[in-house]
């Protein structure tokens, strides 16, 4: 299909970023085409055209106390109680789905943007998260107040780091489906005969409806892969984000709308299913027929639901995992402190790659600054988080609010069960004074007692964490490896200066398939993860069964038709 003159200059416009990122994703540099600064955005700003902090918030606000209207197909009512973890409600309707009127026109909309091709479906794409990228203020606004983010962890990881991962997933689905070329002559040789001659078409085929289902800590940036790899493969998209967390994926959704109507498709490709208090509209979506790509991250119990039961179509999941951190000797032990008080408040332990599990060895640990017994590395840690926290001001900045009443319990109860070496404390945010604010709690357990395994070998998410004595750094990198394989991990950490404890771990780590930082005592953190260089995940343990953002991500979302003709 030829492109249309819209679409054409879309592909103009686009491609030289696509370029960039296919281009960094086969060299890992770092590379971003979204700056992650606040005042990049508005009229003073580099980025063209988009909205300034005020304007954001402003939009924003206005959308509060509202009805977001979609022009959907098929809507059959409004749904929408979304209460902002800092305390204010928003009062946002949403339109409820028909699927009956919706999944049918989501389908009879895949011809057209299946015969658009590889390259014409990326620049759509590029042009939804370039109009996302223009708005980031606003939408800084929405993560903030469905999430419980702090401003500036949701300006980044909600704006331009999410857009990052989007990018990302569009760049891969692009690298495999060029893979193939769209065409090809084939001549046999038959001797003294004619050659055999053939003249061969290759389309990449979406596999239909992709379904996702959002979370409450992370919506765009937990969504995003999945929705992009499934737009730029082919398919049509269901969005179903999480009821306390609606607002970003509905923004992000009308956006997708208005691009896709600009450039000549029909809008039904991408929708919005909001559900109501208690439905439970995922479990029923799920199953249907229709839907035949599965993107989720949440909890395990779900998660292993949706792989065991929605059989008909290929299931994306990001559960939950047990993240480890082995110290055993430092070279910077003031850097190590630091890094990892940071890693524990940051957005008050709420990401699925906050460490959990500290494995101290119990005779302690060799450090620049002297030998440390286990009771002075935590009490140590402990005292660092407290050094970080006890400004209120700077608190609040990184610990951002509790998200949900589970977190809150999970963190009451975390104290019952050990020794605690940092107790948590309320914060007050004085512009948000219904906020609940936590600091974390540090809790001290013996692994070689059988009654600690039920807490350490749980995630108990959210800013609880576990300093874990062992009998050495040898018997830490076996609990490790007992914790990936039983219970999965999105991230490893390791402090060590002894190379044969460093080969232990990283072994360890191959063979557990989970993805390790080693030595970290700078500004970079275990729980980050850079898009077009790092991989979120792994795939290959318990906690996930995908990886954001690899080749195996995005291959299966379509496949390849071939068509033969004679010459």
């Amino acid at each position: 299909m030829t492109a249309g003159p819209s679409t054409a200059q879309l592909i103009e416009k686009h491609l030289p970023t696509l370029d960039q990122a296919l281009d960094a994703i086969r060299t890992r540099v770092y590379w971003s085409p979204f700056p992650e600064h606040p005042k990049a955005y508005g009229p003073e700003g580099a980025v063209p055209g988009s909205l300034g902090a005020a304007e954001g918030q402003a939009a924003f606000e206005a959308l509060r106390g509202k009805r977001f209207e979609l022009d959907q197909p098929g809507s059959d009512g409004w749904a929408g109680s979304e209460v902002s973890p800092y305390g204010p409600e928003l009062g946002i309707e949403y339109p409820h789905p028909g699927v009956e009127a919706l999944l049918p026109a989501m389908r009879a909309a895949m011809p057209q943007w299946r015969e658009a091709g590889p390259q014409a479906r990326a620049a759509v794409c590029l042009e939804i998260l370039a109009r996302i990228n223009a708005r980031t203020h606003e939408f800084t606004h929405a993560v903030m107040h469905t999430s419980g983010q702090a401003f500036m962890m949701a300006f980044q990881a909600g704006g331009p780091h999410a857009q990052d991962r989007g990018l990302e997933a569009v760049a891969y689905a692009f690298a495999e489906q060029v893979r193939t070329p769209g065409s090809a002559d084939w001549s046999k040789p038959q001797g003294k005969r004619p050659p055999l001659e053939l003249r061969k078409g290759f389309t990449a085929v979406p596999r239909g409806i992709s379904l996702l289902i959002g979370c409450n800590t992370f919506p765009t940036w937990n969504g995003y892969p999945g929705l992009f790899a499934s737009l730029a493969t082919g398919n049509a998209v269901l969005v179903k984000p999480h009821p306390r967390a609606v607002l970003p994926l509905a923004l992000t959704v009308r956006v997708a709308r208005e691009a896709l109507r600009d450039a000549g498709f029909s809008p039904d490709l991408v929708a919005l299913a909001a559900e109501r208090d208690g439905e439970g509209i995922a479990k029923s979506l799920a199953v249907r027929p229709e839907i035949r790509i599965i993107d989720y991250t949440g909890s395990t119990a779900f998660g292993d639901w949706l792989e065991a039961n929605a059989r008909q179509a290929q299931v994306f999941t990001e559960k939950a995992g047990v993240n480890t951190v082995v110290i055993d000797s430092t070279d910077d032990y003031k850097g190590l402190l630091s890094n990892l008080a940071f890693s524990l408040s940051l957005y008050s332990g709420q990401m699925c790659t906050t460490p959990q599990n500290f494995l101290i060895p119990r005779d302690g640990i060799t450090t620049d600054a002297g030998p440390k017994s286990y009771d002075e590395v935590v009490a140590d840690l402990a005292a660092a988080v407290d050094g970080l926290l006890g400004d209120d001001a700077r608190a609040n900045a990184l610990l951002g609010a509790i998200v949900n009443d589970q977190v809150k319990e999970r963190l009451a109860a975390a104290a019952q069960l050990g020794e605690v070496a940092l107790a948590s404390r309320a914060v007050t945010n004085p512009d948000f004074p219904d906020a609940t604010v936590r600091t974390p709690v540090i809790v001290k357990l013996d692994g070689a007692k059988p009654d600690s395994e039920a807490a350490y070998l749980s995630e108990c998410f959210g800013p609880v964490s576990f300093a874990v004595a062992v009998d050495s750094a040898a018997d830490a990198v076996e609990l490790l490896r007992r914790t990936v394989r039983e219970k999965g991990a999105m991230t490893v950490g390791a402090y060590t200066t002894s190379p044969e404890v460093e080969r232990l771990v990283e072994t360890a780590c191959l063979e557990e398939c989970a993805q390790l930082s080693l030595n970290l005592t700078g500004g970079v953190y275990v729980n980050q993860t850079a898009a077009f260089s790092d991989f979120h995940g792994s795939g290959g343990n318990p906690a996930a069964n995908a990886v954001l953002c690899d080749s195996a991500f995005v291959a299966s979302r379509f496949r390849t038709v071939e068509v033969r003709r004679p010459v």
